[in-house]
């Protein structure tokens, strides 16, 4: 690994900083291959500005666009163009000196790897751009300041599946695509007492109203924050299914089936529990779906910054793993939006009209005798 460049800044005490990262080495040696070589420029493929870590850097990636290509000879024996870059990038780079392109110029390994230095660059700024759409998910799914926090989340999310479908483009597949990263445990659901008292709620009404549980198909027990609220779900699944009565004492027979009653959770508690509906089931279903659908963004979205916290991890693994987290969140999303589907409005028929008689024969024609003239 080549040391960093030093400059005169070098010179004061530095040591507390951490080292610069791997990609800082493959910016240098890009640039100054391209201080040397201006015409490998039209070599490196689909390079931006914004793709550098450092602004400075960029800045002066974006002078050498700009700058007027030198002549090959004049440019082996005169420092014009350097200067022309230089004097272009300082606007945007005012920390920019002659001696800095002259060390980038002296770091560079290999001019003719300026294609590769090049991809280097653009695949770290494939795994910082995942990382900040990651926590812009992140932070979507956990603003309990947002009106919509839901929606907002979603297009969050179609906004990062935007961007791995545009990488996509530009890495090469290769085998074991999978990230080896370990996975970071999902984050805590939300067990405040809104959320608690909408999955009560929801397991009351919809207890006193069980002709709707098997039109709520689109929940499911892992939508639920507690075990227990997941289980009593299932035991209102498993009546209905079965066409038994529901009531507290069946639902209460069911979950004592089921292992639900214990010392924390008795039959009073679970009556109490069950006796008191309030709303629509549907509204409390799509509350408690809601919050799931949030905790699964938040969970794909630190699963995702896990992998771009991991260097071993190639651009396409990046890619990879990425798409698998955000499919666990679609699987979710599938069922929220079929929660909150607008209902058709009802189509009646248009009244049938008294259909015109069909054409049948004519009647017989009658035939009128001739007329005979008078004399």
């Amino acid at each position: 690994m080549m040391p960093p460049p030093s400059t005169s800044d070098d010179n004061d005490d530095l040591d507390g900083l951490p080292p610069p990262p791997l990609v800082h080495y493959a910016e240098q040696s890009l640039l100054g291959a391209l201080l040397l070589d201006p015409h490998r420029l039209d070599e490196i493929g689909p390079q931006e500005q914004d793709h550098f870590s450092h602004p400075a850097h960029g800045a002066l990636f974006r002078a050498m666009r700009t700058a007027p290509a030198p002549d090959a000879e004049q440019h082996r024996t005169s420092p014009t163009w350097l200067n022309t870059v230089l004097d272009a990038a300082r606007p945007h780079a005012p920390g920019l000196t002659a001696s800095y392109l002259h060390t980038l110029i002296q770091v560079c390994p290999r001019p003719q790897h300026a294609a590769t230095y090049a991809r280097m660059v653009r695949a770290d700024h494939a795994r910082r751009s995942l990382r900040l759409h990651a926590g812009c998910l992140a932070q979507t799914a956990t603003d309990s300041t947002l009106p919509h926090r839901a929606k907002a989340t979603v297009q969050q999310a179609d906004t990062l599946a935007d961007l791995l479908d545009g990488l996509s483009g530009h890495f090469a597949a290769h085998a074991g695509s999978l990230p080896r990263t370990s996975l970071p445990p999902a984050p805590a659901r939300d067990t405040s007492e809104d959320a608690l008292d909408e999955e009560r709620l929801l397991l009351a009404t919809a207890t006193a109203s069980p002709a709707t549980v098997g039109q709520m198909r689109w929940l499911v027990p892992e939508d639920f924050t507690l075990p227990v609220h997941a289980t009593l779900w299932q035991c209102l699944t498993a009546l209905t299914h079965r066409g038994d009565p529901v009531d507290p004492i069946t639902v209460l027979w069911e979950a004592q089936h089921r292992g639900v009653l214990t010392y924390r959770m008795t039959s009073a508690d679970l009556l109490a529990l069950l006796s008191t509906p309030a709303a629509s089931p549907e509204h409390w279903a799509e509350h408690v779906l809601e919050r799931a659908l949030l905790a699964r963004a938040h969970t794909a979205a630190e699963r995702i910054t896990a992998f771009t916290d991991d260097p071993a991890n190639s651009p396409h693994q990046l890619i990879t793993g990425s798409r698998r987290a955000l499919a666990e969140l679609t699987a979710v999303r599938s069922r929220w939006h079929q929660a909150t589907r607008p209902v058709a409005p009802h189509m009646t028929r248009p009244a049938r009209t008294s259909a015109a008689p069909r054409a049948g024969p004519l009647p017989p024609r009658t035939v009128r005798p001739p007329v005979r003239a008078t004399r």
